[in-house]
């Protein structure tokens, strides 16, 4: 995280108070924002489902690379200072080292979701509601092929 902070140094500074919007779910993409300071509430489909305070993560990147709507909303929690590139593709295709700090932040996210992912395989089995984890661990092992869609093929409304 610390590389895309030394790589963003010269992108224009923005201070947001807490409840300011960074992106929204479903909005249009386009610009990369990259975290200074402060932290940020992230949340899907209206559920808070993580809050970023490292230094140097980046925000739309996600959009960026699969040429899709923003997939969360970001909103400040705090007083926040990131960096804005407002042609993010741009931003990201000027330096392969920019592009291998983001897909690393990426990585590591990813890393971390299949190692909680295994964990509650491990701890829970296959207890109902959670029969799904196999399924998702082999999707994020092996996926290939067109674009994930966003929203889950898991039953609405189960029986537990």
């Amino acid at each position: 995280m610390d590389e895309l902070l030394h790589h963003t140094a010269g992108l224009p500074e923005i201070t947001l108070t807490p409840g300011d919007t960074v992106v929204r779910e479903g909005e249009a993409g386009g610009a990369l924002w990259v975290l200074v300071s402060g932290v940020l509430e992230v949340s899907k489909a209206g559920t808070a489902i993580n809050s970023i305070s490292k230094p140097g993560a980046a925000i739309g990147e996600i959009s960026l690379l699969l040429d899709s709507p923003i997939s969360a909303t970001v909103v400040a929690g705090t007083t926040c200072i990131l960096r804005h590139a407002s042609d993010g593709r741009a931003f990201l295709m000027s330096d392969p080292a920019v592009m291998r700090a983001v897909a690393r932040g990426l990585a590591e996210r990813l890393h971390f979701v299949t190692t909680y992912l295994a964990d509650l395989k491990n701890q829970y089995g296959d207890s109902p509601g959670l029969a799904m984890v196999s399924h998702v661990l082999g999707q994020l092992a092996h996926r290939q092929g067109p674009a994930a869609q966003p929203g889950s093929a898991r039953e609405p409304h189960p029986d537990y």
